[in-house]
């Protein structure tokens, strides 16, 4: 009859299973990988997949006892840098929707808001176009493929152990979070100046013809020159979602 020790079931099990929780909390909180047309159960069995198959690449881990004192501190910090990694690439997507919300304002359209499900709040219609096409970028620059690099990366600098509040230190991603709406401005910058020298525009017709109803055609005019700068520039927005995404998974690939 063969027979295990529970020093051999914990050897190994504690490899597999702390990278899974780590794989796991990322899939719960990043974008697309969290989306609701994504199983529940395939994204967990994706999670383990990953574990199973990054073994070779992890090294020697820790072993900590999953019924010892060290278990709860290790599962906190598993979480916790799961969750701070897929926080930091919805940083990202949340910059590009921020900066369709400023230029849908721009063009007059931040009356065209409806209920998005993903968020579960009020989205207008600029920032939700904005969103999906982030979410494009994000699969078609194999963004999943750089973030479970990222995640895989995260246990050389910050290895399994129960020290959580030290990983939330060298995180630092208050900072991209502080950096936020600089993004978003960055990214609506060339729109935002071309609608404006459109407004300028309009405001001198206003004065050289009066007689002229600048209401009437200061919308079309606007909204025309909006959506013909959102397709100018739309090509070149993956220069900046690319440096953003590079920003937010350097955090967690070194210290």
């Amino acid at each position: 009859m063969i027979t295990f020790s529970e020093a051999q079931l914990v050897a190994w099990l504690s490899p597999l299973i702390w990278p899974f929780l780590r794989v796991l909390a990322l899939f719960t909180a990043a974008p697309v990988l969290s989306s609701r047309a994504f199983p529940v159960r395939a994204r967990v069995a994706l999670a383990f997949f990953v574990a199973l198959a990054a073994q070779p690449a992890l090294g020697d881990q820790s072993v900590i006892s999953l019924n010892g004192p060290d278990a709860m501190g290790a599962v906190v910090q598993q979480v916790g840098v799961g969750l701070a990694i897929g926080f930091a690439i919805r940083l990202v997507f949340a910059a590009v929707e921020l900066a369709g919300e400023l230029i849908g304002f721009q063009m007059g359209l931040s009356f065209a808001s409806f209920f998005d499900p993903t968020l579960n709040m009020q989205s207008s219609a600029v920032a939700s176009f904005f969103g999906r096409i982030a979410a494009f970028l994000f699969v078609v620059m194999n963004g999943h493929l750089l973030v479970l690099m990222a995640v895989i990366k995260s246990f050389n600098s910050f290895p399994v152990d129960q020290n959580f509040l030290e990983a939330i230190k060298h995180m630092k991603v208050l900072d991209m979070g502080a950096d936020l709406f600089a993004s978003g401005l960055w990214i609506a910058l060339p729109l935002i100046g071309i609608l404006m020298f459109a407004n300028l525009a309009l405001g001198i017709v206003s004065r050289v013809a009066p007689q002229m109803n600048i209401y009437a055609i200061g919308f079309p005019i606007t909204l025309s020159v909006g959506m013909i700068g959102i397709a100018a520039t739309l090509p070149m927005l993956d220069q900046p979602f690319l440096a953003l995404m590079t920003r937010a998974i350097d955090i967690f690939a070194v210290i």
